[in-house]
């Protein structure tokens, strides 16, 4: 089944839901927001797979919403909101109140 792409939509809800619009996105963006900023952290908090996780991810990347940081000399990073991704954050934290 194809996915409705909503980020050609002229809505800024739309175009939101394309960022975060899949169910693990905003949990990843809010486990990224309480401090658990390494792969292994986020897959053990939240039992995510890791295949979907680093799709997840990539995709938050992509979008502007994560950037990856490195923080081991082998290829190991964190990720740490950005402005939009704080942004994001913050309206999630509307919607939980």
């Amino acid at each position: 089944m194809q996915r409705t792409r909503f980020g050609e939509m002229a809505c800024s809800i739309a175009r939101t839901l394309d960022v975060i619009g899949e169910p693990w996105s905003p949990l990843i963006l809010r486990d990224v927001w309480a401090g658990a900023r390494r792969f292994d952290h986020i897959q053990a908090d939240l039992g995510i797979s890791r295949k979907v996780l680093t799709e997840r991810l990539n995709h938050l990347v992509e979008q502007g919403v994560l950037e990856r940081l490195p923080y081991d000399a082998r290829p190991r990073y964190e990720y740490h909101l950005t402005a939009k991704g704080a942004d994001l954050v913050e309206m999630l934290m509307v919607m939980a109140r």
